[in-house]
């Protein structure tokens, strides 16, 4: 009986460490050490003197390097596991912040302002946020709405949630390379659909040009929600009840959003160049 648990623990533990460097950098560097060990293995078999003196120097350094590697990993499954220890608490501010999601969309299609908000579910957005500005911040309905001014330095690009916060701004996402979608789509929704079509991530779009809602999943696009079909399709999506809420009157912002909102923003994949286009 002792050892089933020992096996279950053993297998437990390195399927956690597989799905904690799934779709991110430190893959890679798994498999380096993979590779080492492997060496380790075959020096000590096959009775290979020199290599296995020197795997086992360098054996009590790596361990040390690999703290220093994985680092953002572990403090990321240290963080998880103290989430998961207070899972009933958490679970009613997640459904607050993703009603913030809603309320920020309504602002940004009444007044017109471009935004993308990539919500995460099962497979990780690692990579993605890695290449945008990191903030690991509370996700508030303020904090959209200054993230997305038009006059911000993080208004270009996507804002990628996790849970209740948000974990980068400015992310560069994958744009979609459906031949269906038309070709006056601009980029900000091809990202939003590009990103949905490689994960199971949720992406809000607003259009700057028209201030239409969108919503891709799956690769599908959804055009022209309004704000209590957003609201609905999100809480069916996230499995979470979103409670309706009293939308703010909209206000009028003068000069800035005639002058700022003509801006187009840009979304680049790393991978390709383009152009570009309209947003509509």
């Amino acid at each position: 009986m002792t050892n089933v648990i020992d096996i279950v623990l053993v297998a437990f533990v390195i399927y956690q460490l597989l799905m904690l460097v799934r779709g991110t950098r430190a893959a890679p560097m798994l498999v380096g050490v993979a590779a080492v060990a492997l060496g380790f293995y075959i020096a000590r078999v096959g009775r290979l003197t020199t290599l296995s003196w020197l795997v086992s120097t360098l054996i009590p350094y790596l361990v040390f390097v690999l703290i220093v590697v994985f680092q953002a990993e572990l403090r990321h499954a240290l963080a998880n596991l103290g989430s998961r220890l207070t899972l009933s608490r958490a679970s009613s501010s997640e459904s607050d912040a993703y009603d913030d999601i809603v309320l920020a969309a309504n602002l940004f299609s009444q007044n017109q302002t471009g935004a993308l908000i990539v919500i995460e579910r099962e497979i990780g957005l690692r990579t993605y946020i890695e290449s945008g500005v990191p903030l690991d911040a509370r996700l508030s309905y303020d904090l959209l709405a200054t993230v997305f001014r038009p006059s911000a330095p993080l208004h270009d690009g996507a804002v990628i949630v996790q849970k209740d916060r948000i974990a980068a701004a400015a992310c560069f996402l994958p744009l979609s390379m459906n031949p269906v979608l038309s070709t006056q789509m601009g980029t900000r929704h091809r990202a939003g659909i590009g990103i949905t079509e490689e994960t199971d991530a949720i992406a809000v779009i607003v259009s700057e040009e028209t201030g239409a809602i969108s919503l891709a999943v799956a690769g599908n696009f959804e055009r022209d929600l309004t704000v209590e079909q957003l609201r609905e399709r999100l809480s069916t999506l996230l499995r979470r009840y979103v409670p309706p809420t009293t939308l703010p009157t909209p206000i009028a912002s003068g000069n800035e959003e005639n002058g700022d909102l003509e801006r187009s923003p840009t979304y680049r994949n790393p991978d390709q160049t383009y152009t570009p286009g309209l947003d509509r």
